[in-house]
């Protein structure tokens, strides 16, 4: 039984049971009539059982897999690499080079798949967009004041046409942690709508909620609602700035909420982990979770991502490892 039926037998009043996707977007969208519907939704969720959670998380992180599906799984991670330069002391030439590594991650072999994008601050969106030109790379932003989100919502806006005007395929925002903290789901849901209509029709959403600063699983989950039904496209855990970031349980959540948007909407949403994945054992971890939670259907780029930097490189050396049977070490890849 979906999350939302469960709601839905204890807030009938509110909503009626959907018999269909199209129906149950509508009933969904009802809850986002008033601030006291939204908080009786959120609040309305099940409880997240967090030691079955993580008993779920790292069983799935045992699963061993032969080397053939691992040469595939590798090239997938790479194809699922957002791969990020956040750093006040980001230059045009390092953003050039980053681009140049996402279109051919191992120039000495261009069998290598290309990274699905490259993430940086809004000033360095042209000189990004210049360097993966005529590839398949998308270049994506950061925006509303990241990563603390702390800044007026017309600062937030301001942010966000910048970076779309300037070419960006994909904004990677901030919600108000303090506001959700707060209880005011409303000004939350609010600002992302708001930041969903500045990305106009040629960039996808991905809302980061910062889950290390959420403190329970239950905040992770109503958040994950709160940002799908305000219409995001991704869904993303972290900045990568805090001290706790990507986890294989935080991740899982996320993966079971998205689910259970699509069986009562029919409306698909990606979902981003980032910050703290920096081996090929640990994108492979993720993938397990994805192929066991949701299924073939995220098993692309188009529905899941990894936030990363450093996990390229590791990928990269383990993929000539299964070519060639040596490990190459450090030496052999480039530091970003």
């Amino acid at each position: 039984m979906g999350v939302y039926s469960r709601y839905a037998r204890r807030y009938a009043r509110l909503v009626t049971m959907p018999t269909t996707a199209p129906t149950a977007a509508r009933a969904l969208a009802d809850v986002t009539a008033s601030d006291s519907t939204l908080r009786r939704f959120l609040h309305g969720l099940p409880g997240v059982d967090a030691v079955g959670l993580e008993a779920r998380a790292a069983s799935l992180g045992t699963r061993s897999i032969k080397t053939t599906a691992k040469a595939y799984a590798i090239d997938l991670a790479i194809s699922m690499v957002d791969l990020t330069t956040l750093e006040g002391a980001d230059t045009p030439g390092k953003v050039r080079a980053l681009g140049a590594k996402a279109v051919h991650p191992d120039p000495t072999d261009r069998s290598t798949p290309a990274t699905a994008a490259v993430c940086v601050y809004p000033d360095m969106v042209a000189v990004a967009k210049e360097a993966v030109a005529g590839s398949d790379v998308k270049v994506a932003s950061v925006a509303t004041a990241f990563p603390a989100g702390r800044a007026p919502i017309a600062v937030k806006l301001a942010d966000v046409r910048e970076a779309v005007a300037a070419g960006a395929d994909e904004i990677d925002m901030v919600i108000d942690r303090g506001a959700f903290l707060a209880g005011k789901y409303l000004k939350v849901y609010d600002e992302i709508t708001a930041v969903k209509e500045a990305c106009g029709t040629s960039a996808r959403l991905k809302v980061i909620f910062e889950t290390g600063e959420l403190s329970t699983y239950d905040n992770i989950r109503r958040a994950s609602w709160l940002g799908m039904l305000a219409g995001a496209d991704f869904i993303k855990t972290s900045t990568g700035k805090v001290a706790v970031n990507a986890t294989p349980a935080n991740t899982l959540l996320m993966l079971e909420a998205v689910r259970d948007f699509r069986a009562q909407t029919g409306v698909q949403v990606g979902v981003k982990p980032a910050g703290g994945i920096r081996t090929s054992k640990d994108a492979i971890k993720f993938l397990v979770l994805v192929n066991e939670t949701v299924g073939e259907d995220w098993l692309d780029n188009h529905w899941f991502r990894f936030g990363a930097s450093s996990l390229l490189n590791d990928l990269l050396m383990q993929r000539q490892k299964l070519a060639t049977g040596r490990y190459s070490g450090p030496d052999y890849v480039t530091v970003d």
